[in-house]
């Protein structure tokens, strides 16, 4: 079963608008060559080896294997998959670009960051634009349009209510959310997590430790939507504090999680605070509170990432907390300045006194505490700035990406 994705417009979009490769990244299974091979006349593997043979062979065997050099009606598409574990392909892609920019488009995709690579070597710079592709999410389910230019909020639309609870049970990985099956949801969430530790951090990163990695890995799958105490997991874990630093970033680079930093006006002052942990699959945590902030902090990721992309300003994802330990569970900074404000909740509870304080202190026109199991209302969060309201998570999300 194949449902149709936002980024399938996205991408339509790329290769109508711009000359330049699109560079997909995101995790592991969450549809980067699925969406892709939609778009592409000629897909090519790393790991077939066959098609391995003929990127080795050069540009110039692929020119005349797709026909680059004869008169087309249409630019087509080639799509490159797994070409970052080529360990030229940054020199492959630059010289194959370079000759037949006009000739082509070109889609290029991994299962890992593209960032990782983008180190030393010939640059690329003015060559590609990046994507970063995310599970599904509440306004996906309901709409794959992209959001207006000039208004990039979306109004409100009701979520169906079995695609809300599939999202909150199984999570937005295609094959678990289209499923629906608690078996193979269990599953497929063990197989991810045991691939991605044993092949991804041993294939592209100079990860010596596995089994302690493992330990952490474990550490971190239960601390979702809790503070990164680094000195705390080193003494666990039995190694030190800038190995573990370093090893969250593989981490992340590698899409296990993400992390989420507090917000300053001085943003070198938010580098000594410790970031929040947030794990890229909320359907695999037990706690319905830990659940319900990774799940929305899920939501405002793939919306801030997707805004960026698609050129539409500068966005970020913090957090606010005092040394009183007076905490806002989210802040989204659109071009420098505070956006709104996010709390997040399981059940209908009473306004709590923090989003107040902090929307007064930094001046956010909107703030919100997010009940996750309130039901939809058809009323635009953010029709007018004003005080914090509480607001239904099935509302405020279908109104992102």
């Amino acid at each position: 079963m194949v449902s149709p994705r936002i980024y399938d417009s996205l991408f339509a979009e790329h290769l109508a608008s711009h000359r330049q490769m699109a560079f997909v990244s995101g995790p592991r299974q969450v549809g980067k060559t699925t969406a892709c091979r939609f778009h592409a006349d000629a897909y090519v593997n790393w790991d077939n080896i066959d098609d391995r043979e003929l990127i080795l062979a050069g540009p110039g065997t692929l020119s005349n294997v797709f026909g680059l050099e004869r008169l087309s009606e249409t630019t087509p598409v080639i799509l490159f998959d797994e070409l970052h574990k080529f360990r030229r392909w940054k020199q492959f892609l630059k010289g194959f670009f370079d000759t037949h920019a006009e000739r082509v488009r070109v889609m290029v995709t991994g299962s890992s960051r593209m960032d990782i690579y983008r180190r030393g070597g010939d640059s690329l710079m003015g060559r590609y634009f990046p994507y970063r592709m995310h599970p599904f999410s509440v306004a996906e389910t309901i709409t794959q349009e992209l959001p207006d230019a000039k208004c990039i909020l979306r109004p409100p639309r009701p979520v169906d209510e079995a695609e809300f609870r599939a999202l909150w049970h199984h999570g937005g990985y295609p094959e678990p959310f289209l499923k629906r099956n608690t078996r193979f949801s269990r599953r497929w969430q063990s197989l991810r997590l045991e691939q991605l530790v044993r092949e991804d951090v041993r294939d592209l990163t100079q990860v010596q430790q596995l089994d302690q990695l493992e330990i952490m890995v474990r550490l971190l799958v239960a601390r979702s939507a809790q503070q990164l105490i680094y000195g705390n997991l080193a003494r666990q874990v039995r190694v030190s504090v800038d190995t573990i630093r370093r090893w969250v970033a593989a981490l992340c680079d590698l899409h296990l999680g993400f992390v989420v930093r507090p917000w300053f006006n001085n943003v070198s002052r938010s580098l000594r605070k410790e970031p929040k942990w947030y794990l890229r699959d909320w359907a695999s945590i037990d706690d319905v509170g830990q659940r319900a902030e990774t799940f929305v902090a899920c939501h405002l990721l793939k919306a801030v990432d997707g805004w960026n992309d698609m050129g539409l300003g500068d966005f970020d994802l913090g957090y606010l907390r005092d040394k009183e330990k007076r905490e806002v569970d989210f802040l989204v900074v659109r071009d420098g300045r505070p956006w709104f404000l996010i709390e997040v909740k399981y059940a209908d509870e009473s306004l709590g006194p923090s989003l107040k304080r902090y929307q007064h202190q930094i001046g956010a026109p909107f703030a919100f505490q997010v009940s996750i199991d309130a039901d939809y209302i058809d009323k635009d969060c953010f029709a007018a700035p004003g005080p914090p309201l509480i607001v239904p998570a099935r509302t405020l999300l279908s109104q992102l990406l």
